[in-house]
């Protein structure tokens, strides 16, 4: 367990020195199939210390490394609110046809602690995620 925190990154500031990754999946409103691959690159974009990102239509997942006094709830919240109006700003027409109102994000989002499970391993699960998706094929309604 030690060697496998060794070699991940470990940050560290004045008063601390922390290895603290968040595992996080927001899903669109209605679970509608509205992120098209140009969505998807731009919200690849996101300013924090993004580690591993891939998502399907309806939904992303993050693998972010955070610093210990970052309060998750405003990361979400804001991540969620600013992705929101870049693609909004950017992608109108297409995101129009799914939703009438300003919607993207469903409320809800899932956050997990990564621990020590090897970051290889969480970066495998995102990644296979499109794979996994297209050899399921459709999703019942």
């Amino acid at each position: 367990m030690l060697a496998n925190m060794i070699n991940q990154t470990i940050t560290s500031s004045s008063h601390a020195v922390y290895l603290i990754r968040l595992h996080v999946v927001f899903v669109t409103k209605y679970r509608r199939k509205v992120i098209s691959p140009e969505i998807l690159a731009l919200l690849e974009s996101w300013k924090c210390r993004l580690e591993e990102f891939g998502g399907e239509e309806d939904h992303v997942h993050l693998l972010i490394g955070i610093h210990p006094a970052l309060d998750i709830s405003k990361l979400i919240t804001n991540l969620k609110s600013a992705t929101s109006k870049r693609v909004r700003g950017q992608f109108l027409d297409h995101v129009n046809k799914f939703y009438w109102k300003p919607y993207f994000w469903h409320r809800a989002y899932f956050v997990g602690s990564v621990g020590v499970v090897s970051l290889e391993t969480i970066q495998n699960y995102i990644e296979k995620q499109s794979v996994v998706e297209k050899d399921k094929g459709p999703k019942p309604d």
